[in-house]
């Protein structure tokens, strides 16, 4: 069964969402969420992508050290210390989901270095599950994306015993120890060949090369 919004009795398509922009992003040597693509930042970007199939974003940053707003939207802290990686940004989506909107079963996490995701993440991931506490992950060219997922809140308690006792700490690993379904995202025909929805920014060359697919996609800039 589709998981339902307990309040209204009718499947979701839109769930509560936040954006990992926590990472420390040694290779970029700045935060991404900062870096400019056709005139906006980053974290603009995935925002906007996002708005139309979320119902409220939050941004989770490691520290939040008293922000309480980015680009208009709640910032939300790790709950448990130590910079412990992205499924410690997933560990506070799911906490701030179960205190602000305790109905939603489910939080849709995406990283803010992976621009052009697709339009309808969110509306394909949710009709993939066929369990009330599958965890559904987004997959594209034979590459699965653990960061792209829509994750059950009930896994919270779970997930920190994890963090705080599994020395690797691997999303797919995680993943792996509860029910899940993975869902595949089609590549692009595009004038500049095959283009992958989840190319992500890494480094200054990626950058460019995001510039570059932001014009053959005709997507537009600020």
């Amino acid at each position: 069964m589709k998981p339902q919004d307990e309040t209204q009795g009718h499947t979701r398509h839109a769930w509560p969402a936040v954006v990992l922009a926590g990472g420390l992003s040694r290779r970029m040597g700045q935060p991404k969420s900062a870096l400019h693509l056709g005139g906006q930042t980053m974290l603009a970007r995935i925002i906007a992508r996002l708005e139309p199939q979320a119902e409220g974003i939050a941004v989770n940053l490691n520290d939040a050290d008293g922000q309480a707003t980015i680009d208009g939207q709640p910032v939300i802290g790790d709950t448990v210390a130590g910079f412990l990686g992205p499924l410690a940004g997933v560990l506070a989506a799911m906490r701030h989901t179960a205190a602000t909107t305790p109905a939603a079963s489910h939080v849709l996490v995406v990283p803010t270095d992976t621009p052009f995701f697709p339009p309808d993440l969110s509306r394909r991931l949710t009709m993939a599950m066929t369990a009330h506490g599958q965890i559904a992950v987004a997959a594209s060219n034979g590459a699965l994306h653990p960061l792209f997922a829509l994750w059950p809140v009930a896994l919270a308690d779970d997930l920190e015993s994890w963090l705080t006792t599994d020395p690797k700490r691997r999303v797919r690993a995680f993943i792996e120890r509860h029910p899940n379904v993975t869902v595949d995202f089609p590549m692009t025909d595009t004038a500049g060949g095959m283009f992958d929805p989840f190319f992500n920014i890494n480094t200054p060359d990626d950058l460019k090369q995001a510039e570059e697919w932001l014009h053959i996609l005709g997507e537009s800039a600020a």
